[in-house]
């Protein structure tokens, strides 16, 4: 089974700008990023729901610096 991979919250603010350009299509944005249409559809919407807090990621950074701990 493949990990989930996880995506930095600037990586998805500029994907989501790249939409936003003309003539700029989702499919055509997540294909060239190597993204999955439907996830790169769902930041969008996310983006225009919550405006200037979107995506704000999950844990805390203490949780966040555990996790890398312990996989190390």
């Amino acid at each position: 089974m493949e990990q989930r991979r996880t995506y930095s919250q600037e990586f998805k603010e500029e994907a989501v700008q790249l939409t936003k350009q003309a003539g700029s299509a989702i499919t055509q944005v997540a294909k060239d990023l190597g993204i999955n249409a439907a996830m790169l559809g769902r930041w969008c919407r996310e983006a225009n729901q919550r405006k200037c807090k979107a995506f704000p990621g999950t844990g805390t950074p203490h949780d966040q610096e555990f996790a890398r701990l312990k996989r190390e």
